[in-house]
């Protein structure tokens, strides 16, 4: 088949380039000039393992195209996938001006029958709003269908090409049947692809999310009761992650969630739902645990070390909000690193992948390093806010010789507690009583 995809930012390079991957003739769209000079010449603007090399080799077999060119891309194809930003607007609900401005850019272009289909996350009611934008600049017929991506950093081309489920709204079962052809490559082990109505497939998304971000912030929550309480939260959750009516996926405690999805998707529900006169006490407790867990380790230190942290240095392991990605969007790291440069602190960083992103952020108010030993010399504790596999087995006693004191901070419950006590550790870990080195 042959697709235009608009927008080459994360989900739109990725849907654009796993197409092509399996034989159809794409073309990926985009109104920076410099980003699609860096496509053109192979060049990733952003980190997702294994796209690189998929890009390239599309590329070169001809499959995969880049282009400024809107008209062009949209009288080629017949399919045209909207994947561009969804902000959320200074209210919490998500800023359609991008999408909109795609549908009309569609519109304009158009030469005969076209399918769009929002790939972009967006609220109930996208649908009607991108066909009105292109019913006013265009006469030919179109049909608008809602397909949602379920898309995590890190594992992105895994879950575009074998998917859990594949959601198609459209009310149309002609326009269904070309979809399910486009998606027949990618569910040949039996995984669904689901039809339903418009409104529902577009729910379907922020629904997902919000209880993947629910689950989050409710392990959160039962962490620091075990910790009031005397219980090992670790324990707790393989407990009850062992019912089959739980599972055991995102039941780990940490620092809250963040990224492009979760904290972006929650926030439009609950502005969807007050825009409906529906209060959405649920979810407005999941934010609001969510933004107080970011700050949990804040608490730690200045309960170890005083309010005033002027003289103190800290060493951060993990930039991006989770491992394999170097997104910034709404990480914990952020957070962390604000509230203890407020409080004067030093603050030396690592992170494999983020560094390049974080001083977009941070500039040069603290100092970065590619080896995690680097960040440890003089420092009065580490703090681990992303759990890289790269931090997960340290030599625990070439950091208590560089450490000015053996303080440990972990976010993420990457360590044994017994074993960084043997290792002449204090050791703190969300869920769990603090440690002390043994006598």
């Amino acid at each position: 088949m042959k697709i235009t995809v608009l927008g080459t930012g994360y989900v739109g390079l990725v849907v654009g380039t796993c197409f092509a991957e399996s034989g159809n003739d794409v073309i990926c769209v985009d109104i920076d000039e410099r980003k699609v000079k860096m496509l053109q010449e192979g060049q990733i603007p952003i980190y997702e393992p294994g796209l690189e090399e998929l890009v390239k080799r599309n590329v070169e077999d001809g499959r995969l195209r880049f282009t400024t060119d809107v008209e062009q891309a949209v009288k080629e194809s017949l399919i045209q996938f909207i994947a561009v930003g969804t902000p959320p607007g200074e209210d919490g609900s998500a800023d359609l001006k991008y999408v909109l401005a795609a549908a009309r850019s569609i519109g304009k272009a158009m030469n005969g029958y076209k399918i769009i289909v929002d790939k972009s996350t967006v609220p109930v009611g996208t649908a009607e709003l991108v066909r009105s934008a292109i019913a006013s600049v265009t006469e030919h017929d179109f049909d608008v269908v809602s397909n949602p991506e379920f898309l995590k950093e890190g594992a992105a081309l895994e879950d575009f090409m074998k998917p859990d489920r594949v959601v198609i709204g459209t009310s149309d079962p002609r326009v269904a049947e070309i979809m399910k052809e486009l998606y027949a490559p990618f569910v040949r082990t039996g995984n669904p692809v689901i039809t339903m109505d418009v409104a529902s497939a577009e729910m379907t998304k922020y629904a997902a999310n919000a209880m993947l971000a629910t689950r989050i912030s409710f392990m959160n929550e039962i962490a620091n009761l075990c910790e009031l309480v005397g219980a090992d939260v670790n324990r707790v959750r393989e407990g009850i992650g062992s019912d089959s009516r739980i599972g055991s996926a995102f039941l780990f405690p940490g620092l809250g969630y963040g990224g492009s999805c979760f904290p972006k998707d929650v926030q439009a529900i609950v502005r969807t739902a007050a825009s409906k006169g529906y209060k959405f006490r649920v979810l407005e407790a999941v934010e609001e645990v969510n933004e107080r867990q970011k700050r949990k380790i804040v608490s730690w230190v200045k309960q170890r070390f005083g309010d005033d942290l002027k003289g103190r240095s800290f060493a951060i392991w993990g930039l991006s909000f989770k491992p394999r990605t170097d997104d910034m969007r709404e990480a914990p790291s952020v957070t962390v690193i604000e509230e203890l440069l407020a409080a004067g602190a030093k603050i030396r960083a690592t992170d494999p992948e983020a560094i390049k992103e974080a001083k977009k952020v941070f500039g040069e108010r603290i100092e970065y390093h590619q080896r995690p030993y680097d960040t440890l010399p003089g420092a009065d504790a580490v703090i681990v806010v992303t759990e890289w596999n790269e931090f997960r087995r340290p030599n625990f006693e070439k950091m208590r010789e560089l450490m000015k004191t053996p303080i440990i901070f972990d976010g993420r419950n990457i360590y044994s507690p017994k074993t960084l006590q043997k290792e002449g550790f204090t050791y703190y870990a969300i869920g769990c009583a603090p440690v002390n080195p043994a006598d």
